[in-house]
């Protein structure tokens, strides 16, 4: 392969393997917040067991989205140095915020938050697990305001410079809030939150479902499913229609995107939407399609009369993406979307009748579906990454023209050769097999050893067996009580 194709591959490894855990820790965040926010307002000592639980899981999770993000920027210099040269100034000053407002701030509060318990009081304990919390959520918005910015760049003006003779090209702000809120980067903001706290909220109720198999830490997982629950259902309805609102936006900014996703070769007006298929870009069809006639065009317009442009009218002007994993990917994510809203409003329904943790075929879907989170994750991103090639950095529009933007063919670094990127895609390969075995072991170490059991709550622990020490207690009060 030539060193543009597996430089991306290289960086599709990374950032997949490292994506896996800022979304934990921006769901788990808020988890935590609500755990001790409630332990605050009812003193009930299991909050208390539940929210340092969940905080060992989290600082595990931080500590590997640390590890793993680092390698990528070190590959903005080493394999995309025109593309660095080209984004210096609009990723320096977003990548500059999110240090100074976000990582410096969630950082600053992961010590209190780790090593507090008992340390600080119970309200500064809060005040930390809401910073470090609010630092997650922060450093999102900056990252994705850049990521936002590549796929529709705005605040900006294109410079050339002259370095040794040669004349390179800079984007450079002229409107640093037109950079900020550029056309994609609310829509995509909303869609990575909610992609985040679904991701959290599949992984307390994976957890807590395998402990109600198992009979272990009743009252915990009990308590932990059903606001894993409530959290995942609400986020899932609301996913809904943040991907609506997002696909439309796709449709006027970037509509080569759109096109690959729904597999849209020819303008047509009466736009199908395919619920799955096989595009063969060789016949120009989808084939095993099941679509909706008209229904694209109706979400993107309003109106199913009005055509939607297929990319043999859009391939001369924006390039052609890669059809088949755009597609795949845009509707393997809609497919786990759709699955979550049928299973986790089938579970609210069975909680509120009382008989959710006797299903136990549901209990088991639910200890594997934050695989499916994680996938749901990853394909949307790959739908968006994907979708936007040939472009690294995508054109504006202006006057209905297709202006600026940098290729990703132009954006690799002179200096390397195939066989470097290679070698590091091999050693990337190893150390990441690596470091998910060890997350794994210590993530299974942790679940095994469960919550710390909680004492004074009614004479009973956590796994709802009465405890001798406390029974004691208890009955020990009652009676100083009745002599008095």
């Amino acid at each position: 392969m030539d060193v543009v194709t597996l430089s991306r591959v290289q960086f599709a490894l990374t950032i997949m393997f490292h994506y896996i855990f800022p979304p934990l820790t921006i769901g788990l965040g808020v988890v935590l917040v609500y755990l001790e926010g409630m332990f605050l307002r009812t003193g009930d000592p299991l909050y208390e067991s539940a929210a340092k639980f969940w905080t060992r899981i989290f600082g595990l999770n931080f500590a590997m989205g640390v590890v793993t993000g680092i390698v990528m920027e070190f590959e903005f210099g080493t394999n995309w140095a025109v593309y660095s040269r080209y984004v210096g100034d609009v990723f320096g000053s977003a990548l500059a915020a999110e240090g100074i407002f976000a990582f410096f701030l969630e950082s600053g509060f992961l010590a209190l938050l780790l090593f507090g318990w008992g340390v600080v009081g119970p309200k500064m304990h809060f005040f930390a697990t809401v910073m470090v919390a609010i630092g997650g959520i922060f450093s999102s918005i900056w990252i994705t305001v850049a990521n936002s910015w590549q796929q529709t760049p705005a605040g900006h003006i294109i410079r050339e410079h002259v370095i040794n003779g040669r004349v390179f090209r800079r984007a450079e702000i002229v409107d640093f809030w037109a950079l900020v809120f550029n056309p994609s980067s609310i829509q995509r903001l909303i869609h990575v939150w909610l992609g985040a706290f679904i991701l959290g909220a599949f992984f307390v109720m994976s957890i807590s479902a395998w402990y109600i198999l198992k009979n272990r830490h009743l009252e915990f997982a009990q308590r932990s499913f059903t606001g894993g629950l409530i959290l995942a259902t609400i986020c899932s309805l609301a996913q809904l229609g943040s991907g609506h609102f997002q696909a439309v936006g796709v449709a006027e900014n970037q509509p080569a995107k759109l096109a690959a996703m729904e597999g849209l070769f020819a303008t047509e007006s009466h736009a199908p939407m395919h619920l799955f298929g096989w595009p063969d870009e060789e016949s120009k069809t989808v084939r095993y399609s099941v679509a909706i006639p008209g229904l694209l065009s109706w979400l993107v317009h309003f109106d199913a009369a009005k055509p939607v442009a297929g990319l043999n009218d859009l391939e001369s002007q924006w390039g052609r993406p890669p059809v088949w994993l755009t597609f795949q990917s845009y509707h393997l994510m809609i497919a786990i979307g759709m699955l979550f809203i049928v299973t986790t409003l089938l579970a609210s329904f069975l909680r509120w009748r009382g008989t959710l943790f006797t299903k136990r075929w549901l209990l088991w879907y639910f200890v594997f579906a934050v695989i499916l989170a994680i996938v749901g994750n990853e394909t949307g991103w790959a739908a968006a990454e994907v979708g936007r090639q040939p472009w690294i950095v995508y054109p504006t529009i202006a006057n209905g023209a297709a202006e600026g933007g940098l290729r990703t063919s132009d954006a690799i670094s002179e200096a390397i050769g195939p066989a470097h990127v290679l070698g590091s895609i091999i050693m990337f390969s190893i150390v990441y097999v690596l470091l998910f075995i060890l997350w794994v072991f210590l993530l299974n170490n942790k679940i095994q050893h469960g919550p710390e059991p909680v004492t004074g709550r009614e004479g009973t622990s956590t796994s709802g067996v009465p405890n001798d020490t406390a029974r004691r207690v208890s009955r020990r009060r009652s009676l100083t009580e009745t002599d008095s």
